[in-house]
Order: C-alpha cells, then structure tokens, then sequence
C-alpha cells in the first residue's frame, strides 16, 4: 500500500496498533468502535446519547452497521457478507458509490466498511496471492478519498478527518473471533491537515485500545463521550492544540471515566475524586 505508507511515514498523520479484545469477530468490534464499550456493556443504541448528536451520516458496507444502528444513518446500502466466498462484488458495491458521495457536500460523516479482504483470508488464507491485489485496490480508494477531502478543503477553513482501521486481525489460517496477536493487532491510522508534520519528524505507532476510537472522535467532533465508554482520548491527536485546551479535553475523559467508575464499582470512593458536576453542562458539546 504505497500511497497508505507514504502518509504514514512522511504525511500529516498519527498511526497506531489498535488492541481489539476478543470475540473478534465484527459486531462486537463495532460496538467498541462507535461507543467505546466492551463486549456485555448494556445496550449499544443507548451508549451513543442520541441518534441527533451524529448529525447527517453516510453509510455504505456491511449491512452489520445498518442493523446495528437502525435509524442513525440518513443513507446505506447494506452489502450481506454472507457469501464469504464473495470478494470482489462486496467491495465494488461500496466503491461504486465514492465518485458521485466524493462530490457531494451535504453529510458530516462518511463510513464505508469493505469485505473483501476478510472474506480472502476465509477463503485462502494471509498469505493467499489474492491479498496483494486486494491491499493495492484499499490503497487506491484510500488516495481517492484523501485527495478528494484536500481538495475539499480549498473551500473550507476547518480541516477534514479521514480514519483507516480495522474491526479485527486475521489468524494465520484466515480465521478469526479468537485472541491470538494476529487476530487482536489492528491497524489504525489517523489522516488530517490538522496534524503538522516537519520534515523528519519519524512517528512510531504505539500500541492503543480500539475502545479509545470512541473518544477521541467524540472530542474531536465536540460531542459528549458516549457513557459507558472505557476508551482513553489518543492523546497525539491533540497535542498541537493550546496546553488549556489539551487540559479540557483530558478532563472531559477523565470526568466520563470517573462517573461510569461511580455506577459499576460497588467500592469506588465518590467523595475521593472530581464530581462530575465539575463540568460545566454542555462543555463537550463545544467544539
């Protein structure tokens, strides 16, 4: 994946080894994802606050997202990953939408989930000849979408967010739902002009939770983090901001960790640490 490489080593981008903790198999990856909660934490709708905070949402991929979150998406085509031996129609049903989507100024976010590669590694294995093909086609809809936002952001001041990550590994059979490094190492890339990079300037992925995507999208959107979230915000991904702001955005997370502490740990000393009603209402929900 060249161009994916380039932004990684050179681009304006943080990248990281995301953990997803078992089963790793795609809905309970979603759920992790989106609200930042582990498998067995209460209902998944509820844990998103509200359908209206998500503003107006894309959807295109695996029609998993689409029973998930039912009501939330303002557009979808759901593509069944039934047919594991599927590989190339799954994927085009999703590319199909990019040039006409790319175009169109009227979402605030754009989720496109492809099957290919999955259902390659069900079929022959990582090490199929298959997978090539497959990384270098991801590679290209990645620098679609990239130079499609840059252009975009000719028109705008406010710079765009594009994230590449995957819901779970893969095991050197092809299979995957167990907890092998394989299956639980994912790969998870942050891509932004808003993240300033001199030249020379080498980043070494660091090892995260796949819980902390929640949070971090959540701060970065100026939304409240979901409630039962268990994510830490990414920390690099703010740290060209003013040090009052970077100080806010570690309260909010602090403030929701410590109140969901308060209602699951019988022992947990309220009087010992911040109440929540030190936040201000509303403060998140500034950007």
């Amino acid at each position: 994946m060249p161009y994916t490489t380039y932004l990684v080593e050179k681009g304006a981008s943080h990248s990281f080894v995301a953990e997803a903790k078992p089963p790793t198999v795609t809905m309970p990856r979603i759920k992790a994802l989106m609200t930042g909660s582990l498998p067995g934490f209460v209902d998944v709708v509820r844990n998103l606050n509200s359908p209206a905070l998500w503003k107006r949402i894309i959807f295109y991929g695996d029609e998993t997202w689409v029973k998930l979150f039912p009501k939330h998406f303002a557009e979808y085509d759901g593509t069944t990953s039934f047919f594991v031996s599927d590989y190339t129609e799954v994927d085009n049903n999703v590319t199909r939408h990019l040039d006409k989507v790319l175009k169109r100024g009227d979402w605030d976010m754009l989720i496109l989930h492809y099957l290919g590669l999955d259902h390659i590694g069900h079929i022959s294995g990582p090490n199929s000849p298959l997978i090539g093909h497959k990384l270098s086609e991801m590679d290209s809809v990645l620098m679609k979408i990239h130079t499609s936002l840059q252009s975009k952001e000719r028109e705008t001041p406010l710079p765009n967010l594009l994230v590449l990550c995957g819901d779970h590994g893969m095991s050197e059979t092809g299979s995957h739902g167990a907890s092998s490094m394989e299956e639980v190492n994912t790969p998870l890339i942050l891509i932004s002009s808003a993240f300033e990079r001199k030249p020379g300037d080498i980043r070494h992925p660091k090892h995260v939770q796949q819980t902390d995507v929640a949070a971090t999208l959540a701060i970065a959107l100026g939304l409240p983090i979901p409630k039962d979230s268990v994510g830490s915000l990414l920390f690099p991904v703010v740290e060209g901001r003013p040090m009052r702001e970077q100080l806010r955005f570690l309260h909010l997370n602090t403030v929701q960790l410590s109140k969901l502490l308060q209602e699951n740990v019988p022992s947990y000393e309220k009087g010992s640490h911040p109440a929540p009603a030190q936040c201000p209402t509303g403060t998140a929900q500034k950007g």
